[in-house]
């Protein structure tokens, strides 16, 4: 019985109209991604295969700009290097969330109403808090 259940599940859910239609949206997806890999993987490869593969002790040694290497792997490196890549990607957020948004609002506005536009607006107001908050502290200052 516990077969049975199982088969008529199955059965139900691949003779289900709206999952065939929503697996052929995702199909140009799984194409440019395995187009995608398999070009990743072919020039990787390639580079491997027909690449001069002749190491010496100044290719193995560690690149420096030119110069030559200037103390430990372990050195601290400034704060500033994380807040800047902190503040980039909190606000690089900003685009991911208000592209779509955009794009989309008449359509919501049409559906939903008023309450799509000052959802938006407290986004964009907390988000120009944190902007004043980073200014306040310096965190636009490149010194």
């Amino acid at each position: 019985m516990f077969k049975l259940t199982i088969s008529h599940f199955l059965d139900n859910f691949r003779n289900n109209f709206y999952v065939k239609i929503m697996i052929e949206y995702y199909i140009p997806i799984f194409i440019v991604l395995a187009i995608g890999a398999i070009f990743a993987f072919v020039t990787v490869m390639t580079s491997v295969i027909f690449g001069p593969q002749r190491p010496n002790r100044e290719k193995l040694s560690t690149y420096e700009s030119g110069m030559n290497p200037v103390g430990t792997t372990h050195e601290r490196i400034s704060i500033k290097y994380y807040l800047v890549a902190m503040l980039f990607i909190i606000f690089d957020l900003e685009v991911i969330f208000i592209y779509p948004w955009a794009v989309q609002f008449k359509k919501l506005f049409g559906e939903i109403g008023i309450s799509v536009f000052y959802s938006m607006l407290v986004f964009l107001i907390v988000l120009e808090l944190g902007y004043l908050y980073v200014f306040k502290k310096g965190g636009f200052k490149w010194d």
